[in-house]
C-alpha cells in the first residue's frame, strides 16, 4: 500500500529522492572535475607546444680550413617569429655568444640561451675544446695560470663561428656582440672583450676566475659569483664595489657552487639566474620580460651533491 503521508526522515521515498539528488550532484561534480582536468591538460600541452615552437634550436658544425679543418660546432637558439622578421629584412637580430666551462658541453647552457632567444637575440653557443686537444694545465706564476692558449683558441673559434654564421643568419648584428660565459668560458668572454672592446655590447660571466674585469666602463658587465670552497677567483679579477659602481659592473654574490651554473645545476639556481639576467637585458629590448617568479638572492643557495670539477 502506498502511503502519501510518509514524507518524514524515515520515509523510503525521501531516501530515494535524496539518493537521486546526491547522485546527480556527484555526477555534476565528476563532470566538472573532468572538464577542469581536461582544460588543465590542454593548457599544459599548449604551454609545452608553445615553448617548443617559439624558440628554434639547431646544431651546426663548421670546419676551419686555416686550422686543419678543425670542427667548430655551434648550437643556435632563436625565436621563430624574430627570425622570420629578420629574414624579411624587418629587423636586425642582436647576437649573444655563449662560451662553456671546462668539461661542460656547449649544449649545456640552454637555460641561458633560451633567455636570450626569448629576448629576441640570436644565441650562439660554441664548442671550444675537442677530445684531441691537449689537456688544460695550471702553471702558477704564469699569466692566467697558463690558460692563455685555451683563451686564444676560444677567440679563434668565436671569430670563425661568427664569420660562418654571417652566411647562415645574415640579418644579425655581429659588430656588437654580447659575450656570455661560465668559468673558463667567462674568462674567454672577458679576454675577447679586452681584445675587441669596440665589438662588445655587454658581458655576462658566471664565476670566471682568471681574467680581470674591464673597468673602463665601455659596456655593462653582469657577473654571478659562487660561494665555493674549491673555486676561488684569482686576486684582482673582481673589482671592489666602488670601482664596480663607477664602471657599470653588477656583481651578484650568490650562495651557489661553481658547478651549479649550467644545465646540470638545480632548477632553482637556473631560474634565479634567468630572472636576474632577464632584468639585466631589459633596458635594451622592447620585448616583455619573461616572468620567472624568482626571489631576490639574499640567502645562500643550495649546495650541490657532487664534487666540483676544476675549471
Amino acid at each position: 500500500m502506498y502511503h502519501a503521508h510518509g514524507t518524514g526522515p524515515q520515509s523510503p521515498e525521501h531516501w530515494d529522492i535524496g539518493l537521486r539528488g546526491r547522485g546527480a550532484e556527484d555526477n555534476n561534480m565528476k563532470r566538472g572535475i573532468a572538464i577542469l582536468v581536461s582544460l588543465s591538460a590542454l593548457m599544459t600541452i599548449a604551454y609545452f607546444t608553445a615553448s617548443k615552437w617559439a624558440i628554434r634550436h639547431e646544431t651546426l658544425t663548421f670546419n676551419d680550413p686555416v686550422r686543419g679543418n678543425r670542427p667548430v660546432a655551434v648550437d643556435v637558439a632563436v625565436r621563430r617569429d624574430k627570425e622570420m622578421q629578420a629574414n624579411a629584412g624587418m629587423i636586425t637580430l642582436p647576437v649573444a655568444i655563449l662560451n662553456h666551462g671546462n668539461t661542460v658541453k656547449f649544449t649545456e647552457y640552454s637555460f641561458l640561451a633560451n633567455i636570450f632567444a626569448a629576448r629576441g637575440y640570436l644565441a650562439i653557443s660554441i664548442q671550444h675544446d675537442l677530445p684531441t686537444d691537449p689537456p688544460m694545465v695550471t702553471n702558477v706564476g704564469e699569466l692566467y695560470v697558463g690558460r692563455l692558449p685555451q683563451y686564444q683558441r676560444g677567440i679563434a673559434n668565436i671569430r670563425f663561428a661568427v664569420d660562418e654564421m654571417k652566411k647562415v643568419e645574415p640579418n644579425a648584428d655581429y659588430d656588437r656582440l654580447t659575450m656570455v660565459g661560465h668559468s673558463m668560458g667567462g674568462d674567454i668572454s672577458m679576454y675577447f672583450a679586452k681584445m675587441y672592446p669596440d665589438q662588445i655590447k655587454k658581458v655576462v660571466t658566471l664565476d670566471n676566475l682568471r681574467v680581470p674585469f674591464m673597468t673602463e666602463g665601455k659596456f655593462k658587465i653582469l657577473s654571478f659569483r659562487s660561494k665555493d670552497p674549491v673555486f676561488k677567483a684569482d686576486p684582482g679579477v673582481v673589482p671592489n664595489e666602488e670601482v664596480c659602481e663607477k664602471s657599470g659592473i653588477t656583481v651578484v654574490q650568490t650562495g651557489y657552487q661553481h658547478t651549479d651554473m649550467s644545465d646540470r645545476g638545480p632548477d632553482n639556481v637556473k631560474t634565479t639566474i634567468q630572472g636576474m639576467l632577464d632584468r639585466f637585458l631589459e633596458d635594451d629590448s622592447p620585448l616583455k620580460p619573461v616572468d620567472t617568479n624568482t626571489p631576490k638572492i639574499t640567502e645562500p643557495g643550495p649546495v650541490a651533491l657532487y664534487a666540483p670539477i676544476k675549471n
